[in-house]
């Protein structure tokens, strides 16, 4: 380790507190100094702060000490080393460093070396005393990783708000690699010779390990205005290194740098087409994802192999899975782009059709078939007053869902034809071969199909639909309102029932699909589902659908939920009752919104509440 200079350990004599060192055991809150060298350490700074002139009653010492003990800028003055203050692999604690600091010169600007110190010309100040004392003693009880007092000021003087300072704290830098992030702070410094001194240093000493080690600070700093240059000087250096060495920056928790590596990575050929592949397909980041899968497909030719397609086509995100539908084309094995015909995913629906058009098959005939398939005489179901349901099975001892609000238990519903095991390339069950008819009750029901034969078909094929509003699988129930939709054939009278469902989907397909015929619906119908007794999901919809109404009714279901258990609902109602106000057409004076606004008191003030009945035609 460096020792300290002659000038910080001659300038400072091991003196003592009036009443003898301080035991090692004392509690200070300096949590990054051992304890036996804390101990020490504060009897030798009271004399140190006496013999500088400082004023203070006979108990000041420890409060001193106490204090300089409190802050980031406080303990690197006092010289405890750089990484027992901050977390020296997060950027973040570099650049609040420096703010930290040019704020603590607005108060405290005596915890600060200035430029006379940097320089070397000028002997101790209070901080270097302590920081002096504190280093020497931690040596001499053997601490570990003890290190001389210079650095920890030097880190100061860099975030100094004084540019002259921070221009020769960056002379004497370079003897302390632990600064090096503080450089690439500087080198986007508003004062131009500091920028250019620092950018300067900054080019001679960043090599490529440090260029991975410091690539998150980098590209941070780079988002500044005059942060350009480190991107630059970074992406030169990583150019000039082997690709392996990039492997660290894949992986990064920080995702502009997992960017920028993978951007390099493409530019530069750094990754092959599988390697790619497998980016594309674990990566979260959507970014990664699309740059990745570009570049995969711009590689794919006849003979690509399974390394290269499989990550694609098994990858959980879309963007992954729909590139590889159709690198399949390119591949020359675009028969395999049907069974993503029902792809849970839209956009991998639509590359597989066009991937199948491609052979010359039509889709939609596929899709027909398929839905055709999941009718109720596939499954067994039975006619009823309000839907179509199964017929009951015997009691298996599973759990039953209870009937929205009325509390008995529903039978489970069996489900159509018999379960097969999903394929293990993609998860999602294999469909029946192009051109066929599917056999009833031989696969198990696949929710795209169902919104892919709406994505593709006619209005005509809503008839294959509405069927299937009463199937036993919920995600076929929502596909097929969500069809009905995209088809434009929605019945009010028809979709009413599947308010009440026991499927939150389902419901909340529903809702949407109604949305625009809301004031067909009953009021009353409606308003009744606002009540408690009624699954969460119900009353949701309801009161979407009744604030989608006209006149009263919207003013009416929100103060209906104003007192209600769920916060968000009550939240929301509270929002409504503020918005509304009386509609064109509403007829004046009506004393059921007089009593609705009353009720409403704590929502307005006095004279918004006036304003609102007297838009009303009320309380005059």
């Amino acid at each position: 380790m460096r020792e300290d200079d002659g000038r910080d350990v001659g300038a400072v004599a091991p003196l003592e507190a009036p009443g003898g060192p301080l035991r090692d055991g004392l509690d200070v809150a300096e949590p990054g100094l051992e304890r036996a060298a804390t101990g020490a350490a504060l009897g030798d700074v009271g004399g140190v702060v006496e013999s500088v002139g400082a004023r203070r009653a006979s108990d000041a010492p420890l409060r001193e000490v106490r204090a300089v003990t409190e802050s980031t800028v406080e303990r690197l003055a006092s010289g405890v080393p750089l990484r027992d203050v901050l977390d020296v692999g997060a950027p973040g604690s570099w650049t609040d460093l420096d703010v930290e600091v040019r704020a603590s010169a607005r108060y405290r600007p005596g915890l600060l070396p200035g430029l006379a110190w940097v320089e070397g010309r000028s002997g101790s100040t209070v901080s270097s005393l302590i920081a002096a004392t504190v280093g020497r003693l931690r040596r001499e009880r053997g601490a570990e990783n003890a290190v001389e007092s210079v650095e920890p000021l030097l880190a100061l003087a860099l975030c100094h708000p004084d540019g002259r300072v921070r221009g020769a704290a960056l002379a004497r830098a370079r003897e302390y690699p632990d600064l090096l992030p503080l450089i690439v702070v500087r080198a986007a410094d508003w004062a131009e010779p500091v920028r250019e001194t620092a950018r300067e240093l900054l080019r001679d000493v960043l090599d490529v390990d440090a260029a991975v080690a410091l690539a998150p600070l980098i590209l941070l700093v780079g988002r500044r205005g005059r942060g350009d240059f480190g991107v630059r000087l970074l992406g030169e250096v990583l150019r000039r290194a082997p690709g392996e060495r990039l492997g660290p920056l894949y992986g990064s928790a920080d995702r502009s740098v997992r960017r920028f590596a993978h951007r390099l990575a493409v530019a530069e050929g750094f990754l092959s087409p599988a390697e790619l592949a497998r980016a594309a397909a674990r990566d979260g980041d959507a970014v990664i994802q699309d740059l990745c899968a570009e570049a995969v497909l711009k590689t794919v030719s006849a003979d690509v192999g399974d390394d290269v397609l499989r990550p694609l086509l098994t990858a959980r995100n879309p963007r992954a899975r729909s590139s590889g539908v159709t690198a399949l084309r390119r591949a020359g094995r675009a028969a395999e782009a049907e069974r993503f015909l029902t792809d849970r995913s839209a956009v991998v629906r639509a590359c597989a059709r066009y991937v199948v058009r491609q052979l010359g098959t039509d889709p939609l005939p596929l899709y027909r078939a398929w839905c055709s398939g999941l009718g109720p005489e596939a499954g067994g179901e039975r006619e009823t007053g309000r839907a179509r349901e199964p017929e009951p099975k015997p009691d298996t001892g599973q759990a039953r869902e209870p009937e929205p609000g009325s509390g008995q238990a529903r039978e489970p519903k069996p489900e159509t034809g018999q379960a097969r095991e999903p394929e293990p390339d993609t998860g999602h069950v294999r469909e029946p071969g192009s051109g066929q008819s599917p056999e009833r009750g031989s696969f198990v029901p696949v929710p795209g199909a169902v919104i892919g034969l709406a994505e593709c078909g006619e209005r005509a094929d809503a008839v294959l639909l509405w069927p299937l509003l009463a199937h036993p699988v919920p995600a076929v129930r929502a596909r097929a309102v969500a069809g009905l939709r995209l088809l434009d054939v929605v019945e009010a009278g028809r979709l009413r029932p599947l308010l009440e469902d026991p499927a939150p989907g389902v419901v909340r397909e529903t809702g949407l699909a109604l949305l625009p015929s809301a004031q067909e619906l009953p009021a009353d119908w409606l308003m009744e589902r606002l009540g408690t007794r009624w699954p969460r999901h119900v009353r949701v919809t309801a009161f979407r659908l009744l604030s989608a109404g006209s006149g009263i009714v919207p003013l009416r279901a929100a103060v209906e939920l104003l007192e209600d258990p769920d916060p968000k609902l009550r939240g929301w109602a509270e929002q409504a009752v503020q918005r509304w106000h009386p509609p064109a057409g509403l007829p004046g004076g009506e004393a059921e919104v007089e009593a609705l606004l009353d009720r409403c008191t704590h929502l307005f003030s006095s004279y918004v509440l006036r304003r609102r009945k007297w838009e009303a035609g009320v309380g005059r």
